[in-house]
């Protein structure tokens, strides 16, 4: 007698065992290690680990802490597994969660970036380098053309993303103002005429049925995620102090004109910008750390984007190969000691930018779990969202002149970076290869046409 079905239907009906904080935290180290594909892979790496395989959450759960994410500032994939780390084993599982969600990330980019600036001269390393910047320009691009298909659904939206890419590129105003500008014309106009600010694209309740989840559908939410105005206010009382504590550390010891203070404050700012994903705010790190500070020039911008592409963990972790260089040219505790300097301010911009992300989901969490109620979009982030893809466009067209033009409009083409910028696009839009392969290959090509000119 064949009892496989019955035993899968009993396995499905009942509740997975109880996860101890020790399991979870070996499923949260390996989650760091291979999440990549962006925030859509990673994404569909929980939802398939999670609610589809061990059932520790189900997939309605799932998804309303999702909806929750994408409405907040910051890496939603990051934000998603603090949550449920959160829900499943309070304060120290959303830390652990999110945590090591981008520690693998950090060290990995940290040996890259001190590769690059120790190494990043020898031919062979140069070479691919100079094959990856027209991938990554490519790359920009492809992510406008996918923000943009999603986004863009009617003309007045267009009209905001051509305004947002005429208002930084032409008219150089900054990335929060712009931000702001959108808001405003999405909260108005949601009023005027909402039909318009409805992009859709939430993340809606499935009818898929997985079997009984640990946290289920109908689970009570646990005492430690109810809600209470006494933990609202404590939380933000500790995300303050935190806060504050270290920049007034770094104030004491360095000045506030230094680079670690000033990176401090700017990576603060970076955090509560980060509408729409990585992309959203990489115009704003490139005007603030590129143009404004100086702290690394807008090619080793283009490379750390690069290597963030091929780093497991949220793209935004190119803040920290960012801090990286700053710290490695600012050389703030003297030229014999680069390593350390950099390395503590890569760790100061990693670290700012991510404690906004955990205040949020601490802060919020209880209440939506307490509501349970359908999170939808608003007009004025629909706004924003259109925005950031005239934004993302105008970055494009940095990295573009940059890679096209590496000696200005005054010298000649670069005709290979064309040819490759060409073909990884090609490759992204019209055969839908990986970012990964993409830039792999252009690295490969780069590295052979350096060694036949």
């Amino acid at each position: 007698m064949d009892t496989t079905g019955s035993t899968h239907s009993t396995e499905e009906t009942s509740a997975p065992l109880p996860v101890t904080l020790a399991q979870a935290f070996v499923y949260w180290l390996k989650l760091g290690f291979i999440s990549f594909g962006g925030p859509a892979g990673q994404i569909a790496i929980m939802h398939h680990d999670l609610v589809e395989k061990k059932r520790w959450i189900s997939e309605r759960r799932f998804l309303h802490a999702l909806n929750y994410c994408m409405v907040l500032p910051g890496p939603e994939a990051q934000q998603l597994a603090t949550y449920i780390g959160w829900l499943m084993h309070r304060t120290w599982g959303g830390i652990i969660a999110g945590g090591l969600f981008v520690l693998p990330s950090f060290f990995i980019l940290l040996a890259l970036a001190w590769i690059y600036m120790a190494y990043g001269s020898v031919p062979a390393v140069a070479g691919v380098l100079y094959g990856i910047k027209p991938a990554v320009v490519a790359i920009v691009l492809f992510a406008c053309y996918r923000i943009g298909s999603r986004t863009l659904k009617n003309p007045l939206l267009w009209a905001i993303a051509v305004l947002a890419f005429f208002a930084i590129f032409v008219l150089r105003l900054p990335f929060p103002a712009i931000v702001l500008a959108a808001g405003l014309a999405g909260y108005v106009g949601g009023r005027i005429s909402p039909q318009h600010f409805n992009a859709g694209g939430g993340h809606g309740a499935s009818k898929k049925d997985f079997g009984v989840a640990l946290i289920d559908d109908n689970t009570p939410v646990p005492s430690h995620a109810l809600f209470s105005w006494v933990r609202l206010v404590r939380i933000i009382a500790i995300g303050m102090v935190i806060w504050l504590a270290v920049m007034a550390a770094l104030f004491a010891r360095y000045g506030w004109d230094s680079a670690f203070t000033q990176m401090g404050w700017f990576f603060t700012k970076a955090a509560l910008l980060t509408f729409g994903g990585a992309y959203a705010v990489l115009p704003y790190v490139y005007q603030g750390a590129v143009e404004h500070y100086q702290w690394l020039t807008p090619i080793q911008m283009i490379d750390g984007l690069a290597l963030g592409e091929t780093t497991p963990g949220p793209l935004i972790m190119v803040i920290t190969f960012v801090g990286f260089v700053g710290g490695w040219g600012q050389q703030v505790f003297g030229p014999d000691a680069l390593f350390a300097s950099a390395f503590t301010a890569a760790s100061i911009a990693t670290f700012f930018t991510f404690l906004p992300s955990f205040v949020f989901i601490f802060l919020g969490g209880p209440f939506i779990e307490t509501t349970h109620g359908n999170l939808k979009f608003t007009a004025p982030l629909t706004a924003i969202t259109a925005a950031v893809v005239g934004v993302i466009a105008s970055l494009a067209l940095f990295f573009a002149y940059h890679v096209f033009w590496p000696g200005g409009f005054s010298k000649a083409i670069d005709g290979f970076s064309v040819a490759a910028a060409s073909g990884a696009a090609v490759a992204l839009l019209r055969f839908k290869a990986g970012v990964i392969p993409v830039i792999l290959v252009c690295g490969l090509l780069g590295m052979g046409w350096r060694q036949l000119v």
